[in-house]
């Protein structure tokens, strides 16, 4: 009997070395499943089953270092759970399924049952990201999604990336409280769903990226500490508890094989990592880096990318595609709300040096000390690291759900600023990321949602209500008393995207305001895929200059210019103040996008309007564009790599 059963072009697996794995049984013979648990603080483990309303129990086998080990004649879809000492029944800390939510048994599941219809689907290459950031729960499930790919395409975006999908006590969860991180969340539908969804992205052109976490596990499910006390250390605490210890081989090959299995077994395109200065383990990185890096088939684009507050450049310079650039959101705020509390503080001096340092460097913050860190010095030099080592953003998930009310930009700011901020984010060579439902001008909140119960549920409420007292709009306890409650229904439904269908068949509701605010995003990413998108390796900054009032005071304006990879100029000019002010030279190259119209008119007077941004590339753009346009392959976004 063979214990692999062999991958094939349109089945996938990841053999994973520890829980629930089908060993491949000779035609007419039961189907058999190897169990491996690693729990060091146990004496005895068994398995127990629950199938065609039977019941039984395994005993395994300890194989050293804390391993136990047992095979059994099951299938596909047998339900188990794993008894301690006679006691406590767990689920598999590697279940691929949890029909039954964290607390139930663990089922298991054939990779190979899912037959992908597009597994010739290599993903694209780094520089063609625009990512659309989106949560699976508020999109009404994995089917729901699916349905609005047509539109996200249509949009001008090239990934989706799903906010974390690891097993959550509950039916809704904005995604880290996850406990079981093999098990994507029954809530949204059953394994093969998202492989569907993801199938579909593919033949959409639409590669498909995955949030993990790592650093932490939720506070309900979680039962590792019981049986496996290593996983964590004992002297070093976090905001969730005792830390995931990754100086124990145990630990990182977990987490490492979590990475292959979601790039493999279901095929993504790629995992952004959550918060790994909470991990403490550079080390760990690069060796994760290299283990996927190492396991990809020749030609398949697989990315890489960071959220990490440390700023170290360095990991982006050898192991990883990008980070997230929270100094790049953090400093637009401020310009475009005044808002100055919070992690604000370390952007509200001299905001628009800073977002010149942005986007001619990478990091505001490069080793300088940061108010919000006891003045204690934060990040690397970044000016050596090309722009596409950082995704810009207006909006994601952090930044409007750490809000106590979830406002979006467009309820706190002029519109016209939002525009001119975003014709930005959209045309920067930075890697633009968007928020589910920005492109419509939204003013939809995304809340924070748990579905706790009991104390947990009376914790976590008062918790979040106390976090906000510093700030000074809630010093009074009847407004703390007014930010909603993550555990009510309607807190997650007014997060939750709207289900309109329309005659275009996208399942989006395009009306009036929407349909304009629609209309920009698509125009600007038009111009980027065209225009920018194809000269963007080798992309460097040239130089960034403040723009001045007329009596020499400092604006909120700038001019940046980036030399492309084809040695042709990008110039930005970008005013987020509401005053008009002298442009004395106007820049080299055609104009390629504006807002307000007819900026330009302006420009040609020495005058750049209020609320502006302006966007010039030298060449001949026409002759440029339409030689893109006939090198594009006819079968670009049919599930074939561009």
């Amino acid at each position: 009997m063979s214990e692999h059963r062999p991958n094939s072009p349109n089945r996938r697996a990841h053999r994973l070395p520890f829980g629930a794995e089908l060993i491949d049984a000779p035609a007419g013979e039961s189907p058999r499943t190897r169990f491996r648990l690693w729990a060091p603080s146990r004496a005895a483990v068994h398995v127990e089953f629950e199938y065609e309303g039977n019941a039984s129990i395994v005993g395994m086998t300890p194989t050293g270092n804390g391993w136990f080990e047992a095979q059994a004649e099951c299938g596909a879809g047998t339900r188990y759970r794993y008894r301690l000492d006679g006691d406590l029944a767990v689920p598999d800390p590697a279940s691929r399924f949890q029909r039954e939510d964290v607390h139930g048994p663990s089922e298991v599941v054939d990779p190979l049952a899912y037959p992908w219809r597009h597994p010739e689907w290599l993903g694209r290459p780094w520089e063609e990201m625009v990512v659309y950031e989106l949560h699976v729960g508020a999109m009404g499930g994995y089917a729901n999604v699916a349905r609005r790919l047509p539109h996200i395409a249509q949009l001008g975006a090239t990934a989706i990336e799903l906010m974390p999908l690891n097993d959550f006590p509950g039916l809704r969860n904005w995604g880290y409280d996850g406990v079981l991180p093999f098990a994507p969340d029954s809530a949204y539908g059953r394994p093969e769903d998202l492989k569907a969804l993801i199938d579909r992205a593919h033949e959409l052109g639409l590669a498909v990226l995955l949030d993990v976490v790592y650093n932490h596990f939720g506070p309900d499910g979680n039962y590792l500490a019981q049986y496996a006390q290593a996983f964590f250390r004992d002297d070093v605490k976090t905001p969730w508890g005792p830390a995931i210890d990754f100086r124990r081989g145990e630990v990182r090959e977990f987490f490492c094989q979590n990475a292959l299995y979601w790039l493999h077994e279901y095929r993504f395109d790629g995992l952004r990592l959550d918060a790994v200065h909470a991990i403490g383990d550079d080390g760990w990185l690069r060796e994760l880096a290299d283990r996927v890096h190492a396991s990809l088939e020749p030609r398949r684009h697989v990315h890489l990318v960071l959220e990490n507050e440390h700023n170290t450049a360095s990991l982006l310079q050898t192991h990883f595609d990008a980070q997230w650039n929270d100094d790049a959101h953090n400093t637009l705020h401020v310009l475009l709300t005044g808002e100055h509390e919070g992690y604000y503080r370390a952007y509200a001096d001299q905001p628009i040096a800073k977002l010149g340092r942005v986007l001619s460097e990478g990091f505001a913050y490069q080793g300088e000390p940061s108010p919000i860190h006891d003045g204690a010095p934060r990040g690397e030099p970044s000016a050596q690291l090309p722009p596409t080592a950082f995704v810009m953003f207006l909006q994601n998930h952090d930044q409007i759900g750490n809000r106590a009310f979830g406002e979006r930009l467009r309820t706190l700011c002029a519109p016209q600023a939002l525009l001119a901020a975003t014709a930005l984010l959209l045309l920067s060579p930075q890697i633009p990321l968007l928020f589910m439902e920005e492109e419509f001008g939204s003013t939809q909140p995304f809340l924070y949602f748990t579905d706790y119960a009991g104390g947990l549920a009376e914790a976590v409420r008062e918790g979040r209500r106390r976090e906000f007292a510093k700030f000074s709009a809630f010093t009074a306890p009847e407004r703390r008393a007014r930010i909603p409650d993550p555990n009510a229904v309607q807190t997650f439904a007014l997060s939750s995207s709207p289900t309109e269908e329309e005659p275009d068949g996208t399942g989006v509701a395009t009306h009036g305001e929407r349909s304009a605010w629609l209309h920009f995003y698509r125009s600007a990413l038009a111009v980027r895929a065209k225009l920018i998108t194809p000269r963007l390796r080798g992309a460097r900054a040239l130089d960034v200059t403040l723009l001045r009032t007329a009596v020499g005071h400092d604006a909120n304006a700038l001019l940046v210019r980036w030399r492309l990879g084809d040695g042709e100029t990008l110039t930005v000019a970008l005013n987020l103040s509401a005053d008009t002010l002298p442009f004395e030279k106007r820049p080299d190259g055609m104009v390629i996008f504006e807002t307000p119209p007819r900026a330009r008119d302006s420009v040609d007077a020495y005058r750049l309007p209020g609320y502006a941004c302006l966007v010039w590339l030298t060449g001949d753009v026409n002759a440029f564009a339409l030689q893109h346009d006939a090198r594009r392959p006819a079968a670009e976004g049919k599930g074939s790599a561009p």
